[in-house]
């Protein structure tokens, strides 16, 4: 069992190097090898998630940002469309009082033509062929497009959360339940080696607990390493963690701000 973990150092090993050299180039480093603080079987437990979380945090999630913004986009072009039906002339004379009419605002009004045009001097009339209405159509339709696409983002990200909440508790337990594993393990190698130095037993059963304390050992490196990992996928989910505010400093990621710090 040893020969086999010792085996799997190496690309353990290259494993780690290439998330430290991609972590360095996140931070806008050259790649480089990253500080480590306490070994993970000493890293404090992951937060407990705290309840009564309100659905405005995931408003931070890029993905929901950009649709709306979108969005917004969409609904401005409505506004431009619909803005074209108006001619674009003044509205009061350049000359005498200052609230009298225009010359072609007086035209407008009287005229008794269905089309709003008064010369050459009316930059938009209104008939056009029908662009101006497709125009608006279009721009409405485009609107309707990305309300659709924003509500589906929205789905999308409860969903995730959804996810991420279930893999965290389930993963917990596991860890939980392994701990009592080792622990269990623990207990019967110092019981088997009681019973070997009171020539109860033989040391192959002090060998044979170690063996299995091993493997659960590693059991629960790789479980501690699971809970952390869908820890981050929660505080993806969320948006950045479950603190409130903009300037609140997140409390879910107690690996990169303990033991991760660039050289």
């Amino acid at each position: 069992m040893l020969d086999t973990a010792n085996a799997q150092l190496p690309d353990i090993e290259r494993a780690i190097g290439q998330v430290e050299d991609a972590i360095s180039i996140l931070l806008g480093h050259y790649p480089e090898g990253v500080r480590r603080g306490l070994p993970l079987a000493q890293q404090p437990l992951p937060p407990e998630v705290p309840p009564g979380m309100p659905s405005t945090l995931l408003e931070r999630r890029p993905d929901i940002r950009q649709v709306e913004q979108q969005l917004v986009a969409a609904n401005a072009e409505i506004g431009v469309a619909k803005a074209a039906f108006f001619p674009q002339i003044s509205l009061t004379g350049s000359g005498g009082g200052a609230f009298g009419r225009s010359t072609l605002l007086t035209g407008l009004v009287s005229s008794q033509t269905p089309v709003w045009s008064y010369g050459a001097q009316v930059n938009q009339p209104i008939f056009t062929g029908g662009a101006l209405s497709g125009n608006l159509k279009l721009a409405e339709s485009q609107h309707r497009e990305e309300l659709i696409a924003y509500k589906q983002v929205i789905q999308l990200a409860f969903r995730d959360v959804s996810d991420a909440l279930i893999g965290y508790q389930k993963l917990h337990e596991v860890r939980v339940a392994q701990e009592v594993t080792v622990k269990d393990l623990q207990d019967s190698v110092d019981t088997s080696l009681v019973r070997y130095r009171g020539g109860i037993t033989t040391y192959l059963e002090v060998l044979d607990g170690q063996r299995s304390l091993f493997e659960a050992e590693l059991t629960l490196a790789q479980a501690r390493g699971n809970e952390y990992q869908s820890l981050v996928q929660l505080y993806k989910a969320l948006g950045g963690g479950w603190e409130q505010g903009a300037q609140a400093q997140p409390s879910a990621a107690p690996l990169q701000s303990q033991n991760i710090r660039p050289n």
